[in-house]
């Protein structure tokens, strides 16, 4: 944990930096080398162990970023996700989850625990009294992700980790939607913090990776593990990721502010049935988002109204870029019922709240005005081709 960096915006630009003591160059150097000494060296290193110079580096500017005593690099988000949730799981064991998680991690839990003799329990809410009435005494942790994917709702951090250091539970957090900038888990109690690093870290839709925050105990409990699985990220890609993180800070909070502002007009806009926005004072969760987060995040979801066709209006976006993915410098936007959560089936969609026709929408660092633009224009083409086709 750095305690020489205080400034988010000078932890993301040097925290973890490698020095270039030959060239004195102003970046970290990469060290491509797949093979190190072992003879006469202090650490023997070699890149499924995650301790190449690059993959130490990034880390400790992430455990700075999120207020931990170590973190770890890995080659996805999902990596990070099932290499976590199986350090601290075994046969026999229970695991607690909230009712709404990524599509991708409801799938892990689902299609692969039974083969482990992992029991599992998602709650029916959010609420204390849910979380409790699923705890077993065989259950060794509780997972949550605030905000939420796709409906951004807000899990109380404090009240789950009260809970779970009632009964000796571990917790863990899937943090990406927030990113560090916004919001920083270790600050409520969470044991272990996750990113998909491909997003807001990475910020650019151009690498892979995951992440891993936590003490330093828990780290080298994931790391034991972590080096038999071997979900190592290469060094070119952990230096292009210490790059982007230069600049997430920036990045997310001009992804903060315009999300406001866009969300606010689509919730007076007659087209829009719905927005799922924690920075809106009609979202349910709004009063416990302030006080948990530092910023409302780049995310939010929303419904059309029942006449105008999902698809047809995504077709019909010039600048925002119907896509799978998310956090990038652009704007993005997708159904997650066919694709972040389309494995989940639609009956377990409609239990969690999914609409079929339901948009999230990545809001970028473009000007707001064009971003409004466009959603005004396609929303006019599909509502005249609409007509057209009545007629």
């Amino acid at each position: 944990m750095s305690t020489t960096y205080k400034g988010i915006h000078t932890i993301c630009t040097h925290a973890g930096q490698l020095i270039d003591e030959q060239h004195k160059g102003a970046v970290s150097p990469i060290y491509l080398s797949s093979s190190y000494a072992f003879m006469d060296v202090d650490v023997k290193r070699y890149p499924r162990y995650f301790n190449t110079p690059n993959q130490e580096g990034l880390s400790k500017k992430i455990a700075a970023l999120e207020k931990t005593e170590a973190a770890m690099i890995f080659g996805s988000g999902m990596a990070a996700v099932s290499t976590s949730l199986l350090s601290f799981l075994q046969s026999g064991d229970h695991i607690v989850l909230q009712q709404t998680l990524y599509g991708g991690t409801y799938n892990l839990v689902v299609e692969e625990f039974e083969k482990y003799g992992i029991k599992y329990t998602f709650t029916e809410d959010l609420s204390e009294s849910a979380f409790a009435k699923a705890i077993t005494p065989q259950t060794k942790v509780i997972y949550i992700e605030t905000p939420s994917n796709p409906l951004m709702k807000v899990t109380d951090m404090s009240m789950v980790t009260k809970l779970a250091k009632k009964h000796g539970i571990i917790t863990m957090i899937d943090n990406t939607f927030a990113s560090p900038i916004n919001q920083n888990p270790v600050d409520f109690g969470v044991d272990v913090i996750i990113h998909s690093a491909t997003k807001y870290m990475g910020g650019h839709s151009d690498i892979c990776a995951g992440a891993v925050a936590s003490s330093q105990e828990h780290i080298d409990k994931i790391w034991h593990l972590a080096k038999n699985l071997g979900g190592s990220l290469s060094d070119m890609t952990v230096w292009m990721l210490e790059r982007s993180m230069k600049t997430m800070s920036l990045r997310v909070k001009a992804q903060n502010k315009n999300a406001k502002k866009i969300a606010k007009w689509l919730e007076e806009k007659e087209e829009i049935s719905v927005v799922y926005y924690p920075g809106l004072k009609s979202h349910k969760d709004y009063h416990l988002a302030k006080k948990q987060m530092k910023g409302f995040g780049g995310m939010m979801s929303f419904e059309l109204a029942p006449h105008i066709d999902p698809e047809l209006f995504q077709k019909a976006l010039h600048l925002i870029k119907p896509s799978m993915s998310l956090a990038g410098v652009e704007s993005t936007m997708l159904s997650p019922a066919q694709t972040s959560h389309f494995l989940l089936g639609e009956e377990e969609r409609k239990k969690q709240g999914i609409a079929e026709g339901l948009i999230r929408f990545s809001v970028g660092i473009e000007d707001k005005e064009d971003l409004m633009a466009d959603i005004d224009q396609a929303l006019e083409a599909v509502i005249k081709k609409t007509v057209l086709v009545a007629d």
